[in-house]
């Protein structure tokens, strides 16, 4: 199994519409290991996660980026994706992994969004952790950040963490030092003249 990526780029409807989506996918995979390329339509058919899992998959070369599906370990085990990410209304971890389990070994990650759920989602057996969201974001104004003391709170329960929401390339060097093992974005990765120069920006902490 590859190692688990620092850098998780998230896709959503509007990211995979832009025009220039296939080129950011390329110089995001280009990056190499360190980078996932998350493919994420919520609500959408499933055999449109399957046409965009698969379109990941041709930029991510076995030497290249990884590719986890959100939400469907289905659809990860019979692409052979490197991972699946699921939300609270998805399968348990322990449940994906018995999907998974014919297929080719795969990270298991659950989302989060405190300290119990954090709790709950080890105890389900998840691999990592992706928290968020960690500062103040435009798409959850109703809602308070977590901040930095609840990021070190969860990385004390022991998993990798991945934090996410309103992550910058100026905020990654704090988010690590808080105990963070990456970080996922959005917006940051993929509405940037360059995505692959972005990703190395955010890198920077951990290269």
């Amino acid at each position: 199994m590859r190692p688990l990526p620092r850098l998780h780029a998230i896709t959503d409807a509007a990211v995979v519409a832009r025009d220039d989506f296939g080129i950011q996918a390329a110089a995001l995979a280009s990056v190499g290991p360190p980078v996932a390329l998350h493919a994420r339509l919520k609500g959408a058919p499933v055999n449109d996660l399957v046409r965009l899992t698969t379109r990941l998959l041709a930029h991510a070369g076995p030497p290249e980026a990884s590719v986890y599906v959100n939400g469907r370990p289905d659809v990860a085990r019979a692409l052979n994706a490197q991972g699946v990410q699921l939300a609270a209304e998805d399968l348990a971890p322990s449940d994906a992994r018995r999907v998974l389990s014919s297929g080719a070994p795969a990270w298991v990650g659950r989302s989060v969004h405190s300290l119990e759920e954090a709790r709950a989602a080890s105890e389900e057996g998840a691999d990592f952790l992706l928290l968020g969201h960690l500062y103040q974001t435009p798409t959850h104004s109703d809602r308070a950040p977590l901040g930095l003391r609840a990021l070190e709170a969860v990385v004390a329960l022991g998993l990798p963490v991945i934090a996410i929401g309103g992550i910058s390339a100026d905020r990654v060097a704090e988010v690590r030092a808080a105990g963070a093992y990456g970080v996922a974005a959005i917006r940051a990765l993929w509405e940037v003249p360059d995505a692959g120069a972005a990703a190395l920006r955010m890198l920077a902490p951990w290269l």
